[in-house]
Parts: structure tokens; sequence; C-alpha cells
């Protein structure tokens, strides 16, 4: 396995818990892992082979990185395009490609992106500057959203009506963002897909998901929906890793209408949380697969042996199940109310 590497170690840009989890697939395959984040005590760091604590714009601290590392990957979205730029520009290559990291930044270019290779989303309006709110249409209530930054159901505001709008851009700090239109939708799925060095795409099963305050609670799988239905998100999800020329895992969520209908809503260019059960349930996880596609070894088709359902533990609910079959830990020091601090996979069958 290593060969398909040669010199150099698997960086990590970011040191969460889906960096954590890679690094641990990573060292399986026999691979030492460089993990770089700002934080000197990252749940990913401790589990790897090497460790760099610096800025995402320290150029020079960028650069040894990358000198060091055979290639390059990311595990959350928001770190900066320059930052692989930087990495580029010394030849060690980053997957998945900044392409694929600029149009998941920004919900306006994401959506727009979408749209554009056929893969149909609510709809939605730019809001750029106040003057933009005396041209909303606020029809049948949609939320607003800042355009950058905002994942677990942070930087969003429900609105009714324009005077509401008006309220919630200053809540969120007068920042560029986009009114999507509600959508009446029965349940949310997503599609977990890895596209490979040649180009071969792999998919997980459909999972069927439950939010609560914007926050991923459960994810089911089997999700609960028609085979004309599942057919047509997986559809989906090879659309766009194969129009983003893309390399690596990457999720893509949907609203299900009540007609069997799919919008999709965003998605993630990296491992997902809606994926955590793959480790327990499939011959291959999530954060396999993404390792073997980013150092060139071939995928592996997934098979799924069992039906299963992935809590995330929240804050002090860790305590609950610490220990239990299928647990799984974050490694993180401080227990946070709402903090994601760990899961757990329960066998259905």
């Amino acid at each position: 396995m290593r060969t398909s590497l040669g010199h150099g170690s698997v960086g990590i840009l970011g040191g969460g818990q889906l960096g954590r989890l890679l690094a641990l697939d990573a060292a399986r395959l026999g691979y030492d892992v460089h993990i770089y984040c700002p934080d000197a005590d990252s749940p990913a760091a401790r589990v790897s082979a090497y460790r760099t604590v610096a800025a995402y714009d320290d150029d020079f601290a960028l650069e040894q990185f990358a000198k060091s590392c055979a290639v390059v990957t990311f595990e959350f979205e928001n770190v900066p395009v320059t930052a692989i730029e930087t990495i580029e520009s010394f030849g060690t290559e980053v997957y998945p490609d900044k392409h694929a990291l600029e149009n998941s930044q920004d919900r306006l270019i994401e959506k727009t992106y979408l749209n554009s290779i056929g893969i149909p989303t609510v709809g939605f309006q730019a809001i750029d500057s106040s003057d933009d709110l005396n041209h909303i249409a606020v029809e049948n209530g949609g939320f607003l959203k800042r355009r950058r930054f905002g994942y677990d159901g942070k930087g969003q505001v429900y609105v009714n009506n324009p005077k509401e709008l008006e309220t919630a851009w200053e809540a969120l700090g007068c920042q560029p963002a986009i009114l999507e239109d509600s959508a009446d939708f029965e349940r949310e799925i997503s599609v977990v897909a890895a596209r490979g060095c040649r180009g071969e795409v792999e998919t997980f099963d459909p999972s069927e998901n439950f939010h609560e305050d914007g926050i991923l609670i459960t994810a089911n799988v089997p999700a609960n929906i028609s085979q004309q239905t599942a057919k047509a998100a997986v559809e989906a999800t090879v659309n766009l890793v194969e129009s983003l020329q893309y390399r690596g895992v990457l999720a893509l969520e949907f609203f299900v209408l009540r007609n069997g209908d799919i919008l999709a809503n965003e998605f993630a260019p990296r491992v997902h949380n809606s994926g955590h059960w793959t480790p327990q349930a499939c011959n291959v996880s999530q954060f396999e697969q993404h390792i073997r596609a980013i150092v060139g070894s071939p995928l592996i088709a997934p098979h799924r042996y069992h039906d299963v359902e992935m809590r995330n533990l929240l804050g002090e609910a860790v305590f609950q199940y610490a220990g239990d079959e299928g647990y799984t830990s974050y490694g993180k020091r401080d227990v946070i109310e709402g903090r994601k601090m760990g899961h757990v996979v329960k066998v259905k069958n």
C-alpha cells in the first residue's frame, strides 16, 4: 500500500475529529500523518506522527509542512484557499483541489454551481448590501444565511416577511447573505461518495438524517425512501464528483419532498458526519476510502452488512455511551454543551 504514496507523510489541514478519524485509518494502512492546525492540543495531532502548530496564513510553516508531505488533504471546508495555493506552490498535491473548496465555501456559489450541472436546489436570492433588501421577495418564508462560515445551524435565521428580513440581516452582521426558500420536505438524506485517482466512483448507501437546531443528531441506514429516490440521489452525487473532477470523499445533502423528488441542500468536500456509520457497518469506511483516493490506491466497492443508526453524542451525553460497543470518542478535552464529543453506532439487525 505504501508504495502508492512514495516518500513523505499524509498531511491533513485541521486537527478536529474528522482529522483524527482520518489519521487513525491512515496509520492503520501504514502511513505517517502530519497534522497542521493552530490548536496546540488538537484531537488529531495526538494520534499522529507529526504536528505543526501554526496559523493558516503562516507561509513559512506552510512551506515546511508542504515539503514534509507527499500529499495533503483537509478535514474542514473553512480552511483558507490561500493555504492550499501556498502548499501547491511548493509542488505538493492537495486533494480535493481548491476548485471544490471554493465552490463549497460560499452558499451562493455552491447553489449556482449545483444548478449549473443540473442538480436542483431550493430557490435562492443573493443579498450583498442593504439596498438589496428592498428588492427581495419573501413570500412563504425562508432562511437567511451568511454566504460563508456557517455550519451546524450557525449563521442562519428564519424569516417570515420583509420586516424580519431586515432584522435578520442586521443580526448576521450585515454580511453578504443568501435567502433560501423554505422546502416542504418530508425527510433529509445524504449520500457519501468517493472518486479515485483513475476517475472511479464508489458510493455508500444514502442515510436518513435527523437534525435539531441545525446539528445532526442521528443518521439511519437504510433511509426510508423509495428505490427511485435513492437512485436519483446517488446519480446526483456521482454527477457532482465527476463535474468537479473530484478526488477524495464528498457528501451531498438533500431534502426529500413529499412526492419523492429531491432538492440538493449543500455539499461538503470532505468526510462527513452522516457517514460515521461506515466503519461499523461496511467492508470499508469513508475514512479509509478517502485516504485511498488521495494517495492513489484503488477504491473499494462498499458493501453494507447491517442496518444501523449513528447517534451524535453532544456535551455530557458522551458519558452515557462511553465504552459501549460502536462508541467512538473524538478525544476532545473539554465537555461543552452542544459540542460534538463522539458518536455511537448501533446495529439494528
